[in-house]
């Protein structure tokens, strides 16, 4: 990679966050004009998850994977205080820090708005997503941020491994139901269509070129894979927000209910992680991804989990569907933070 693309991001990705909310408002538009595009969507569905969406997500994560070193994610699963920090906030403060910023606006702040009932589902929404951290979408922005990709990839797995494990006893404590069933085949396939399979091709792409064709072969296909990225990331979008069009627009002050906490939640935790990345001595590439990882969710598993337990037209998977508006844009936006701040800490290279 040379200098300009290590410090620099190019046009396409520096306005990222305007493609974003382009895609979002072309996504809402098609699911109004097109109301049968979810039936399309849930005629190619393979363990629940659509087929295109599985695509797009190949496309988005193949290009990362293909310029990630892979003896660096070796050396990452070694490294025990970002894996140990990332863990802790993803699994000890961060669903308790949501679940009291739920509790706060949906009890004290906007309980004359939204009511009792209302409340408590948009909550459980809330409390849904602060449980499910998020996998593959954090390989970009990871990317993005020139963080240490080898951290991110490790990072991933033992998330979605965990996932596994303490989603449900969270999602226990949390909630005020009394059992909630982890969907163990989803988040398993899950785990192998969006980052076993990319990751594979990856580095088999990686080993052929620069074993057979050499670097500047292998630079080339980089260059050509440049934009792949981005661009299915947008394309996704508008496959995810299309099929929900209905529930937002049918409720566009509660979704500006959810937005604001849910926004002060992923900032407050982000912010955590990025303050105890320092005071720990953590590098940049470790620091960066280490509180991203914290401050993003696995909304595909709180919106499956909301329509399960609640019904698609509730309030929790209203607030599932709302986390999903907001993740990318918000994301965005640390990524650019991560980048004007890394003069903050050491970095490795």
């Amino acid at each position: 990679m040379t200098e300009k693309h290590e410090h620099e991001l190019g046009f396409f990705e520096r306005y990222l966050t305007l493609w974003v909310a382009i895609c979002i408002a072309l996504g809402l538009i098609l699911g109004e004009a097109f109301p049968q595009i979810t039936g399309f969507f849930e005629a190619f569905e393979i363990m629940g998850y659509p087929v295109i969406v599985a695509i797009a997500l190949f496309l988005m994560i193949y290009p990362i994977m293909v310029q990630t070193d892979f003896g660096e994610i070796i050396k990452a699963g070694k490294t025990v205080k970002p894996l140990a920090t990332t863990l802790i906030l993803n699994w000890a403060v961060k669903p308790f820090t949501m679940a009291f910023v739920a509790w706060l606006f949906f009890r004290i702040i906007f309980i004359d708005f939204v009511g009792y009932d209302l409340g408590s589902e948009l909550m459980a929404g809330m409390i849904l997503l602060g449980v499910a951290p998020c996998t593959a979408m954090v390989l970009v922005w990871g990317y993005l941020s020139r963080g240490n990709m080898g951290h991110v990839v490790v990072m991933v797995a033992i998330n979605s491994l965990t996932m596994v494990v303490l989603y449900g006893p969270l999602a226990v404590l949390l909630l005020p139901i009394a059992d909630v069933p982890v969907p163990i085949a989803r988040v398993a396939f899950g785990v192998l269509a969006y980052v076993g399979i990319p990751l594979v091709a990856g580095y088999y792409t990686r080993k052929i070129y620069l074993e057979r064709k050499g670097k500047e072969a292998f630079e080339r296909l980089t260059g050509r894979l440049h934009y792949v990225s981005p661009a299915a990331l947008l394309f996704t979008i508008v496959a995810i927000v299309s099929p929900q069009s209905g529930i937002v627009l049918a409720n566009p002050l509660l979704v500006l209910f959810v937005l604001i906490p849910l926004i002060i939640q992923i900032f407050a935790i982000f912010g955590i992680g990025y303050f105890v990345s320092k005071k720990i001595g953590l590098t940049y590439e470790d620091a960066a991804p280490t509180s991203q990882i914290a401050a993003s969710n696995h909304f595909e598993v709180a919106i499956a989990m909301a329509i399960t337990l609640f019904g698609i037209d509730s309030g929790a998977t209203l607030a599932a569907v709302t986390g999903m508006l907001i993740e990318v844009p918000i994301m965005l936006i640390i990524v650019q933070i991560c980048l004007r701040t890394r003069h903050w800490f050491a970095s490795k290279t």
